[in-house]
């Protein structure tokens, strides 16, 4: 009795074992991770270019022919430094007639001075005493005319002598005064040295137009001038890039304006130098959008001197972190379930609890393309299912799946300029998030 027993409880048994083993079949299969401490980074990449602080063209303010041009492209400029020299023999010309026009009025203005006004005194003393003479004879052909010894026409030859006499006189006062540090002569040759010694400065200023000289420390950029050419104004010759901090451009789509701001740290590299890379940080944001772009233009300061690659315009990738978390919670987005809005903070996952998969309230923090930081509702360890469609409560088999998320590492992580797209009309900013472990 007691064996048929224990044969019937081990029946049993195999029965039930057989039953969950069979149930356990029947469960579905769900992928699965398990929850770690992570490091969470988001970040935007998008193409920049290099820029100076301010960029000049150089041309002509006269036309003339060019002599000679002393600079080549790329050249480095010294403030002052000759660029382009013109023909200035016509001009040199002009400077030497005002140059003798001045000495010319110099030596008559001596002579106003010194000889004119010793005639004028002398010419002065003269009329003085012919007139004196002149009234001395009037008054003698008075009294003989009254003693009746002369006619009296002798008389209006006397008077007519007298008015002469006093208008040379008056005449030779006037020619006096004129000759006087504030008469008229004077002051009429004055006025001519003046103008002669304006014409002198502006020989000397269309002279000095002759030589196209460097505004400031600079490096050639372009140049667009031979000697032989006949330059006018108007025309750029030579573009300079000024000496000043090296910046970095570029135009970013505006949907990616909330995450950027002053002081953010930055990754540089060019496509022919990968293995060069460099640091940069966000100097400024534009107040204004781009109407037609719908971009905004983000300006970088380098963290060090520029490489000496670096060209005028040149076209660069630039890897912008936007936020940084250390050691938190992450998941991957392909979790979430049942989320309020792409950008909610409340959200459920399916997670693993004794054998059944069970709903989940997660709160969310930082988000990147591909993961998400868990505030609350996950911890270290949680089992979360990936794939699948199991109902809450519903017993699941697992399958543990490594969840490596994606890191941006070494210089290469950065796109092409050429491979990505560099319209901002187009995709604007490409949006490249890491989580690292």
């Amino acid at each position: 009795m007691k064996r048929r027993w224990l044969w019937i409880a081990g029946v049993t048994a195999a029965l039930a074992v057989a039953a969950l083993a069979g149930l356990s079949l029947r469960s579905p299969q769900v992928q699965a991770i398990e929850m770690q401490a992570a490091s969470l980074v988001r970040s935007l990449q998008f193409s920049a270019r290099v820029a100076t602080l301010s960029r000049v063209d150089v041309g002509s303010t006269i036309t003339a022919r060019v002599v000679e041009v002393r600079v080549k492209e790329g050249a480095v400029l010294r403030q002052g430094d000759v660029l382009v020299q013109l023909e200035p023999d016509e001009l040199r010309a002009a400077l030497t007639q005002a140059q003798a026009s001045v000495k010319l009025i110099e030596a008559r203005m001596a002579g106003l001075r010194s000889t004119g006004r010793t005639a004028a005194r002398a010419a002065v003393m003269q009329t003085e005493a012919t007139l004196r003479t002149a009234q001395t004879e009037l008054l003698r052909t008075q009294q003989l005319v009254a003693q009746g010894f002369v006619s009296a026409s002798r008389l209006d030859e006397a008077q007519r002598a007298v008015d002469v006499a006093r208008a040379q006189q008056s005449s030779a006062q006037a020619q006096s005064l004129a000759n006087a540090e504030a008469g008229t002569d004077i002051v009429q040759a004055q006025a001519q040295l003046d103008q002669a010694r304006a014409a002198i400065t502006a020989a000397q200023a269309k002279l000095a137009q002759t030589q196209l000289v460097a505004p400031a420390d600079a490096r050639v950029l372009t140049r667009e001038v031979e000697p032989g050419q006949i330059v006018q104004p108007g025309k750029a010759l030579l573009s300079l890039a000024l000496a000043g901090p090296t910046q970095l451009v570029a135009q970013v789509d505006e949907r990616f304006l909330a995450q950027l701001r002053t002081g953010q740290t930055a990754s540089v590299v060019a496509d022919a130098f990968a293995d060069q890379r460099f640091g940069a940080q966000v100097l400024s944001i534009a107040p204004a959008v781009d109407a037609q772009r719908g971009a905004v233009e983000v300006k970088f300061s380098l963290d060090a001197e520029p490489p000496t690659f670096l060209r005028e315009d040149m076209t660069l990738s630039v890897e912008v972190v936007t936020a940084r978390r250390e050691r938190v919670v992450a998941l991957p987005l392909s979790a979430l379930r049942n989320q309020a809005g792409s950008t909610g903070t409340d959200a459920s996952v399916l997670v693993l609890d004794d054998g059944r998969a069970q709903v989940r309230r997660v709160r969310l923090g930082l988000r990147t393309l591909d993961a998400a930081e868990v505030l609350d509702g996950l911890a270290p360890g949680d089992i979360v299912l990936l794939g699948g469609t199991p109902k809450p409560d519903q017993r699941v088999r697992v399958k543990m799946q490594a969840w490596q998320p994606s890191v941006s590492t070494g210089p290469g992580a950065l796109a092409a300029p050429a491979a990505r797209a560099s319209s901002v009309g187009a995709v604007g900013a490409v949006m490249a998030d890491t989580v690292g472990r």
